[in-house]
């Protein structure tokens, strides 16, 4: 794996001691990596620089890097992993269910960056009415423990930390001990965004043009960088492609990858939905091309500089205000101007930096001439190639890791979490309980027997059990 510019201070420039630190997901670490594994490792290669560093996960690991240890670990690893660190920065579902991390005494760093339960109301439409209702409920008990017991939180954007700050004064985070430490709560809650490569891509291989039958050397061609999940709508913009192919023969549209490299993460309606449109349009095959794998991490630069244009489009519902696309940066790191649906963080930066072009949520049309005058505007393309270049600096995952590559040099248990005389209010209040937990497992049960008998408890169980301990939502 590539290596950023990240470096240790030297010796006499040193102000801390080193430590050691522990980053775990629940995503696979392997060469095909979604966004949670890849903002995994790029913590752990920023913190190595500094610290003793341990890279786990929950599920499969066969990467390795010279910089700190990977090693995929069951429960009992885990609890070797706390008690060896002094820092134990985690994501997605890690602490679920495991006391013997919540209780334990060390700093705990808790990346936040995918609003699970925001996520979940779409994912969750999948697994029926129950099955969603108790993904949605599953996911917000999943954050509120991490919530609960954190010493600090990643978010990726400052629409993220107002959403995230409420969600905590909810649960009685916010008190007179966090605020008398810091009246702005920034050293407890800090803006993290994901980043990209501190190196520029460099082509190894073509990928596109010339080697996906169909796809010219001359082709125009627009890239979905990612998955297809239900939040997403790739369906507006193949309309949009049917379209534009009779203005524009050679326009051809790619979506780089279907099956997510993590198995426990099964294929989403939407993108059955995709294909089946793409088929009935008779487009297939001609304009519109589906990878039904995934792209191998340090391989999708190629894909990326065999494109003219990258597009994000999503559907317009409360997810999509606190998501924040990594795709985009893909997009970015690359120098491809975009075309994105608005309403999220990064397609407001496209908008405000002249980066490509942004159009309202589900409007077929004007995606159609978007796409059409990137693609057919060779001015307007090189401009916002230009704008591109200039914004990519202050993208870099060195830059944007600072915040907490700085807390792990001096980390501090919060001061509320800690508090013999306060301490045990916090979450009180808010009727946080275990107990209350279990009565609703007991209750959904009982339900699911008398829906349908012991077959349907067990298929719910199993689902459960793979959100629970197996899953890293997929916020790309």
């Amino acid at each position: 794996m590539s290596e950023d510019r990240l470096g240790a201070a030297r010796p006499e420039d040193q102000r801390w001691a080193r430590r050691r630190i522990v980053v775990a997901t629940a995503d696979t670490l392997t060469a095909r990596m979604a966004g949670p594994a890849i903002r995994a490792t790029r913590l752990a290669g920023a913190l190595a620089a500094e610290h003793d560093v341990r890279l786990i996960t929950t599920a499969r690991a066969d990467i390795t890097d010279a910089r700190f240890e990977v090693r995929a670990v069951d429960d009992r690893g885990l609890r070797r992993a706390m008690e060896w660190c002094d820092v134990f920065v985690m994501q997605g579902w890690i602490l679920a269910g495991r006391p013997f991390l919540t209780t334990s005494s060390k700093v705990i760093v808790a990346d936040i960056y995918d609003p699970l339960h925001l996520e979940q109301l779409e994912a969750g439409r999948d697994g029926g009415d129950d099955g969603r209702w108790q993904a949605v409920l599953d996911a917000t008990a999943v954050l509120n423990e991490q919530l609960l017991r954190g010493d600090l939180f990643l978010c990726a954007s400052a629409k993220q930390r107002d959403f995230w700050l409420g969600q905590l004064a909810a649960l009685g985070r916010v008190n007179p001990a966090t605020y008398d430490e810091d009246e702005t709560l920034r050293s407890r809650l800090a803006i993290v965004p994901f980043g990209v490569s501190d190196d520029p891509p460099v082509r190894g291989a073509p990928a596109l043009r010339g080697v996906v039958p169909g796809i010219g050397p001359h082709d125009k061609v627009v890239l979905w960088g990612g998955g297809i999940y239900n939040w997403f709508d790739p369906l507006t913009l193949i309309r949009a492609v049917d379209g534009l192919r009779h203005e524009m023969p050679d326009v051809r549209l790619v979506f780089m990858g279907l099956r997510h490299p993590n198995p426990d993460v099964g294929e989403m309606k939407m993108a059955v939905a995709a294909r089946l449109l793409s088929r009935d349009l008779g487009l297939t095959g001609v304009h519109v091309f589906f990878n039904e794998g995934w792209v191998p991490y340090d391989e999708r630069q190629n894909y990326l500089l065999d494109a003219d244009v990258g597009v994000s489009t999503h559907l317009d519902h409360v997810e999509t205000e606190f998501s924040f696309r990594t795709r985009i940066l893909d997009y970015l790191w690359a120098g491809l101007p975009i075309v994105a649906t608005r309403g999220d963080s990064l397609s407001d930066l496209v908008a405000q930096r002249d980066l490509g072009i942004t159009v309202p949520a589900g409007d077929v049309d004007a995606l159609r001439r978007a796409l059409a005058e990137l693609l057919g505007n060779e001015a307007l393309a090189a401009g916002c190639r230009a704008n591109i270049e200039v914004l990519v600096p202050e993208l870099v995952w060195s830059k944007v890791l600072a915040p907490v590559v700085e807390f792990c040099r001096h980390p501090t248990r919060a001061p509320d979490v800690v508090d013999p005389a306060h301490g045990h209010l916090v979450g009180l209040r808010a009727g946080i309980t275990r107990d209350q937990g279990a009565r609703a497992d007991l209750r959904l049960a009982v339900h699911y027997l008398r829906e349908g008998g012991v077959g349907l408890l067990a298929r719910r169980v199993r689902s459960r059990l793979t959100h629970r301990f197996g899953r890293a939502g997929p916020q790309a």
